[in-house]
């Protein structure tokens, strides 16, 4: 008897074991299923997106365009679907967190690229801030040039440009079937632009950058053959490519552009802002609750703004920003002084680094003269991200444009923004993560995280000493007023049927901001709909997740392991950056 359960009692742990291994063989396997299709996946993404693969340092693709043919984007629309239902299909049930996350993620992105693609965005590529002929005028500023296969590869793609462009004005031509055009005076920008570039001299072009400086290992007789064939090509046919693009928006396209400035006035236009706000924000919020939210801020931001006026002699926020918008001595004298600003600010904000962060990127950050071809619909300033592999830095793009019409006051705030603690710090570190997929790392497409980082780091510099001069403090300020007026003139005009004019009135109102800004900036409101919403969509979480951590943890709080705890999980959507900040207190308590 006592044998017989011995063996009965080895055999039931013999099946038990083996039962566990079964178990942990099909956990292995479906985690195994998971990597290998978020592998495949970013694949498929870089041989798709081949200027996205040369973004982030992958030179496997340096010498194509991106194919954006009816039958591309059809076949990109299966592929989505098929692939959504793969990553649905596996049972994370037992993986590491980190791959749940992994899943959901990407779950996420797949299914909101379906619901985006009824709207069929792609019949208006061309836009005055973001369109198709300034994409690829930026190509070579985003390229490496470091041998002869790079200028061999990047010619063989300014081969390709005609043909993208003629991808592109048949989607316009769809889209003029299909009611879904641009706003008319934005479109006679576009055309502006697009001929500009047509009519650059050789030796101006942006096409011929790489012409300007070559490296050392090319020789001189290899040299000349590259300038002859790149100059070749740009005259030959990127050139008269831009000029027939530009002819068709002037004489065909532009003259039937929407009249309305809101995006309401599209087909399905309530349903495609209803899409763009929550892809934005990624929130549930509705265009009224966030009108009125940007009301009540601009509110009680004017309230600071005012104890620093009167402490300047004036008794009202309206006196005070007149003077500011009148005295010659607040605005730029020369792009020079602009280019030297953006720098000062650059080097001290790196010496107080070490104060805010344990982890800080390897890769470098430059400050560049911004492309002259888009400078005239651009921001102040802007950022280009470096290459993944530091090969290429970071650079903050100051605009030169009319600097005499530009403000100093803000220059600080947006020098924090664009560079350190900003976009640079923020991307390079997603970049240099080893324990995230690329998909994740290289996520260009969640603004409320991205953008709402950026303008919480113009925070910081006041909190390490800096906006000495009470008027860059007062910048500060009109920055933060800025972002809330963004709230509500955003969803004016594509929710409650603002007119353009309505938009620039309610930044005089509420700002000091130049001329040449407000017009740069509702002109891209328009052109972009609710990417502006989500600044201060993800600042205010960034402040309320601190606010908690610093209330729940007290003297335990470390600023610097807040930080990194933010940033060291690559762009998050906020619902998801959330659930990630409220384990990392409960971790430190």
């Amino acid at each position: 008897m006592r044998t017989s359960l011995v063996i009965f009692s080895f055999a039931l742990s013999l099946f038990v074991s083996c039962l566990a291994h079964a178990a942990d063989q099909t956990l292995e396997a479906r985690r195994a299923d998971l990597n290998r299709l978020l592998a495949e996946e970013w694949e498929y993404t870089l041989r798709t997106q081949p200027e996205l693969a040369t973004q982030v340092g992958d030179d496997r693709y340096n010498d194509r365009l991106s194919d954006f043919s009816d039958k591309a984007i059809a076949d990109d629309i299966e592929h989505t679907r098929q692939s959504l239902a793969r990553f649905e299909a596996i049972d994370v049930t037992g993986f590491p967190e980190q791959e749940k996350l992994n899943q959901a993620l990407m779950v996420r992105s797949l299914r909101e690229s379906i619901d985006e693609a009824k709207f069929k965005n792609w019949e208006m590529p061309a836009t005055q801030f973001g369109g198709i002929h300034l994409g690829y005028a930026s190509l070579p500023y985003d390229s490496p040039f470091r041998n002869a296969k790079d200028y061999q590869d990047y010619i063989s793609r300014l081969h390709q440009i005609p043909r993208v462009l003629d991808q592109a004005e048949a989607h316009m031509r769809d889209g003029l079937r299909d009611g879904l055009m641009p706003p008319k005076f934005l479109l006679e920008k576009v055309s502006s632009q697009a001929q500009g570039i047509a009519d650059d001299s050789l030796d101006k072009s942006p096409f011929t950058e790489p012409l300007r400086k070559f490296p050392d290992s090319i020789a001189e007789p290899e040299r000349k053959k590259l300038r002859d064939e790149m100059e070749a090509v740009v005259k030959n046919e990127v050139a008269p490519a831009y000029a027939k693009f530009a002819k068709f928006v002037r004489d065909d396209y532009a003259p039937h552009g929407r009249l309305d400035p809101g995006e309401w006035a599209l087909p399905d236009g309530d349903a495609r802002y209803r899409f763009a706000v929550r892809h934005q924000t990624t929130t549930d919020f509705t265009a009224d609750r966030i009108h009125e939210l940007g009301i009540k801020s601009v509110a009680e931001i004017e309230t600071q703004m005012l104890s620093i006026a009167k402490a300047q002699g004036f008794s009202d926020l309206k006196s005070f920003n007149e003077h500011i918008r009148q005295d010659p001595n607040l605005h730029a004298k020369s792009g020079q002084q602009l280019f030297d600003l953006y720098t000062h600010y650059r080097d001290q904000m790196y010496t107080k680094l070490p104060e805010l962060f344990g982890r800080l990127p390897k890769n470098k950050l430059v400050v560049v003269q911004m492309e002259s071809f888009r400078a005239a619909s651009a921001p102040p300033a802007d950022y280009s991200i470096g290459a993944g592999d530091g090969s290429r830095p970071g650079r903050i793009n100051v605009n030169e444009y009319a600097p005499e019409k530009r403000l100093l006051l803000n220059v600080e705030a947006i020098g924090y923004h664009e560079g350190v603690p900003g976009h640079h710090l923020q991307f390079s570190i997603a970049q240099e993560l080893t324990d995230l997929p690329p998909f994740r790392k290289f996520n260009l497409d969640l603004n409320a995280y991205t953008e709402g980082w950026a303008f919480y780091s113009e925070r910081l510099g006041k909190e390490v000493g800096f906006y000495q001069d009470p008027y860059s403090d007062y910048g500060r300020l009109q920055n933060e007023i800025w972002r809330a007026v963004r709230w509500v003139v955003d969803t004016g005009v594509h929710s409650q049927h603002w007119t353009r004019q309505q938009m620039v009135d309610y930044f005089h109102e509420h700002t000091a901001m130049d001329d040449e800004n407000i017009n740069t900036e509702v002109d891209r409101y328009i052109a972009w709909p609710a990417q502006a919403l989500s600044y201060k969509m993800g600042q205010t979480k960034i402040l309320e997740l601190r606010a908690r951590a610093q209330k729940e943890l007290g003297a335990k709080f470390d600023i610097r392991a807040f930080h990194d705890a933010v940033l060291d999980e690559g762009p998050l959507p906020l619902d998801m950056l959330e659930t990630r900040i409220n384990e990392w207190i409960a971790a430190q308590k």
